[in-house]
């Protein structure tokens, strides 16, 4: 997947903006005045949340987000406007009286104590806010690339909004990605993918659904038959995620990583799927990003969005499978690396018999940096270099023992009779040699960033211990 095809693209955002609200802090004592946590407050920060967080998704991937929604006559709202302001998001926002949909969450010692919300449950859309909203609508949907609706259920997706902004994408040739709310799924006829969750799809469905592949394709076809849709991305949770469109069913499971906060996950999912579409993905690929996508900000606190180096640098670790790697990869491996700021260690030798004075000094080598990258010599290279007799071991056994010292990070074969253009590929921040060696001798010093010698440990030898075998 290029994701750089992804930089630039526009994405229109309909639906319910919020402001997510953190104080986060530390709990020493219950209070007097009640059987409850008193959380001593050392931090306090706001961010977009709700539809905001797709839009704030998208931003982190590189896209360009612009959004429909709503806001109140207070103060919040004017913060809400800000921070689109700050982050240079185009906001068409209508101003009513419902006041600002505003989430507080309160937290002691890693933990969510209470979330406060701020909002009218009840508040019906004022036609002259329609109004307001669908001439917005007008003028933004031929301009994006895809059309993202994100339903919180909260006023701004009524039926009539949604059923012409699709109109309006139809008309326009654009795709139209759904995140949606309730039961009420007539208003969302006519869109190109609706991703609920396994309890939204429960809902609709009119029944629990069983978290299994088989229940889960069974509900969605019945749902997509009885709204006419044309596909549907269900987001399983530690299931990963199932597509049903038509007679194609794909599931595609989660990566097992440790969850530390699910808020956000879902707009996480809608945005790098509109992305992805909007880039001309196929729409598994687009599948695939988007769950890798949610695994990354599941491990973060918060509703905080992805972004684009993260992903990046989960898709070069995704090709690199062990620590073996082929010179093809050595490009990705360093990509990843560069993005980690690691500090990369390069040796290379024939490591034919490996004894103690091999593993000192790659233990040594280890500690110059952060990786130890072993280009190894092929059986090839060995025998143009010490002879018919060697290796005594096949490249594949020795790339094996190599892979399997703690020390040693990755291990890459090179063919030529010196490492020079493997070096040239490392580019390495540290290039260690034998201490028989002059730092001038060395052969590619001048792709690294530091060259070092580091002493052999006395009496321990390849060639002497061959040569003791054979006596």
């Amino acid at each position: 997947m290029e994701l750089n095809k992804l930089k630039g693209k526009k994405i229109l955002v309909l639906g319910d903006v919020m402001l997510d609200t953190y104080h986060i802090g530390k709990v020493n004592r219950i209070s007097p005045e009640a059987p409850v946590p008193v959380v001593r407050v050392t931090r306090s920060y706001s961010v977009l949340g709700g539809a905001s967080n797709v839009a704030r998704n998208l931003l982190g991937l590189g896209c360009v987000p612009m959004v429909i929604g709503g806001l109140g006559r207070d103060a919040d709202g004017e913060r809400m406007k800000q921070m689109f302001a700050e982050l240079g998001i185009e906001a068409r926002c209508c101003v009513t009286d419902c006041p600002t949909i505003t989430k507080t969450r309160i937290i002691g010692n890693h933990q969510q104590i209470v979330r406060i919300d701020f909002e009218d449950e009840k508040y019906e859309l004022p036609v002259e806010a329609e109004e307001e909203l669908l001439s917005a609508a007008r003028e933004l949907v031929g301009q994006a690339d895809v059309v993202v609706i994100s339903d919180y259920g909260k006023g701004i997706c009524n039926a009539r909004i949604c059923g012409e902004v699709i109109r309006m994408a139809k008309e326009c040739g654009k795709r139209v990605i759904v995140d949606p709310k309730g039961v009420e799924w007539n208003k969302y006829h006519g869109a190109t993918i609706i991703t609920p969750n396994t309890k939204e799809l429960s809902m609709v469905y009119g029944e629990d659904v069983a978290n299994c592949d088989g229940a889960i394709h069974e509900a969605a076809k019945s749902v997509m038959e009885r709204y006419d849709l044309s596909a549907l991305l269900v987001t399983r949770s530690e299931k990963g995620m199932s597509y049903v469109a038509g007679d194609k069913e794909l599931d595609i499971p989660t990566e097992a990583r440790e969850v530390y906060d699910v808020s956000g996950a879902g707009d996480t999912v809608v945005a790098t799927l509109a992305a992805a579409l909007a880039a001309d993905m196929e729409v598994y690929d687009a599948i695939k990003l988007a769950n890798k996508a949610a695994g990354i900000v599941v491990g973060k606190m918060g509703t905080s969005p992805v972004l684009f180096d993260d992903l990046q640098a989960e898709l070069v670790a995704g090709n690199l499978t062990g620590k073996i790697l082929d010179r093809e990869q050595v490009g990705d491996l360093m990509k990843l690396l560069r993005m980690q700021n690691r500090k990369v260690v390069f040796t290379n030798g024939c490591f034919d018999i490996l004894h103690k004075g091999h593993v000192v000094y790659l233990e040594k080598a280890k500690r110059l940096g952060d990786v130890l990258v072993v280009g190894l010599n092929t059986d090839a290279s060995v025998r143009r270099l010490k002879g018919e007799s060697r290796p005594i071991n096949p490249q594949e056994a020795r790339a094996a023992v190599m892979a399997a010292l703690e020390s040693v990070d990755y291990v890459v074969m090179f063919d030529e009779d010196t490492p020079a253009d493997l070096i040239r590929d490392v580019m390495p921040d540290v290039l260690v040699k034998g201490g028989d060696y002059k730092i001038e001798d060395i052969v590619g010093r001048e792709n690294a960033g530091q060259t070092v010698t580091i002493p052999f440990e006395e009496g321990f030898s390849t060639t002497n211990i061959i040569n003791r075998s054979r006596q």
